[in-house]
């Protein structure tokens, strides 16, 4: 049972609609920009499993770069990246 002060505080950040993300570019947050080395990637696509903002770009089974827009730069794919073929740069290096 909830307490009375609970029910008088104002509802906040409410998701309205399922779905929204990719009408947010939340690329500006990132301090680190991930940067693929393709003579290393097996395209295992570990990374686009791995990634919480589906910022991999994916085209015939290969990964082909990333969506910057949506990138916070959180270090997912390089971590998960088994040959170690992404690292993070400092942004604007």
């Amino acid at each position: 049972m909830a307490d009375k002060k609970s029910k008088e505080l104002p509802q906040g950040a409410m998701i309205t609609e399922a779905g929204n993300a990719k009408n947010y570019e939340t690329g500006s947050w990132r301090s680190k920009t991930p940067q693929v080395n393709k003579e290393k990637c097996t395209n295992c696509l570990f990374c686009w499993i791995y990634c919480p903002d589906n910022c991999i770009i994916v085209k015939d089974e290969k990964m082909s770069g990333f969506k910057l827009t949506h990138c916070k730069g959180c270090g997912i794919c390089a971590t998960q990246c088994p040959v170690k073929a992404i690292t993070m740069k400092e942004e604007g290096a």
